[in-house]
């Protein structure tokens, strides 16, 4: 009983990932009605990591970087938080969040390819029909929904292409970095270097624009939607992400991506009032089989291979 919990954690984990992430996108909106880019994501990620420093210093969680190599951390970091977020923040200023969540659905596409070359990971057929059953399904949600949540401009169309492309390749190095540093190690070490780099950057965009003593003035609402993004989203979903890519590989954690749009969808309904149609229960319904599929008919092959790539 135990160990099949075991077995079972890094997918309820992918799944509260999911979950925690599909709603960020609306929470990002809403932040940056009144905030700048920059300063966003830097009081998002000073809260984490003021927060995780509390539990660390509290000995709630543990961390040791000391003698060990930081420079797979540095690279994870540099893909995510730094470049992800500026093109999942500047894509959402000019496309829709319901955009930004199915364009998600890229990122097991990308991960399977990169995780075929790099970890020399192996893919099933019944896999590979599983991800495109499961892509099916987001076609499904994107070419159904129409020119009011399909329509976003050009600009933020391809900014949110690069964040699934980053997004894709910390899939993979993150795993890589799971084998020397834990995921608690991991997370934290990306919630510093993003206060580090976007405290840099909004400072620099203060005093470009006049206003740098403007930076920690925050309303109530953008205040909740920086509790969210960065209590749950920066610290818990990224801890999730982190613990999954130490558990199973980067293909089948990847996959739980196209949850993402799911729960964006369902988001809307929710908290916009838009209508339920019949399309959108079918897409939702081939994206989890498609999820499922991925990890039922997972290479037992896998594991062995990921070691051997970096042993």
């Amino acid at each position: 009983m135990e160990s099949n919990m075991r077995r079972l954690l890094p997918y309820l984990s992918a799944t509260g990932m999911a979950l925690i992430f599909g709603f960020s996108f609306l929470f990002t909106k809403n932040a940056l009605e009144t905030l700048d880019t920059f300063q966003l994501l830097f009081l998002r990620f000073l809260m984490a990591f003021i927060v995780m420093s509390l539990l660390v210093l509290f000995k709630i969680i543990k961390i040791n970087f000391q003698g060990k190599n930081l420079k797979p951390l540095l690279l994870v970091a540099i893909l995510q938080p730094v470049i992800y977020f500026i093109m999942e923040t500047f894509g959402l200023k000019h496309a829709t969040s319901s955009e930004a969540g199915v364009m998600m659905a890229f990122i097991p596409v990308i991960v399977a390819v990169v995780g075929m070359i790099i970890l020399k990971e192996k893919i099933t057929q019944k896999q590979a029909l599983s991800i495109v059953l499961s892509f099916m399904g987001v076609i499904i949600l994107v070419v159904m929904s129409g020119k009011e949540e399909t329509g976003g401009e050009f600009k933020g169309i391809m900014f949110l292409l690069g964040a699934v492309a980053t997004a894709a390749f910390y899939n993979i190095y993150s795993r890589k970095a799971s084998f020397q540093f834990t995921p608690y190690e991991i997370t934290y070490f990306m919630m510093l270097c993003g206060t580090v780099f976007f405290g840099l950057a909004a400072a620099v965009a203060g005093l470009i624009n006049g206003n740098i003593s403007n930076l920690f003035v925050v309303d109530s609402t953008a205040f909740a939607s920086l509790l969210y993004l960065g209590l749950l989203s920066s610290v818990g979903a990224f801890f999730m992400v982190n613990y999954t890519l130490s558990k199973i590989p980067a293909s089948q954690s990847a996959i739980f991506s196209n949850l993402i749009s799911v729960v964006s969808v369902f988001a809307g309904v929710m908290f916009r009032h838009e209508a339920f149609e019949l399309y959108k229960m079918f897409g939702a319904v081939l994206i989890i089989a498609g999820v499922f599929g991925t990890n039922y008919f997972g290479s037992k092959d896998s594991e062995k291979c990921l070691e051997e790539s970096f042993s």
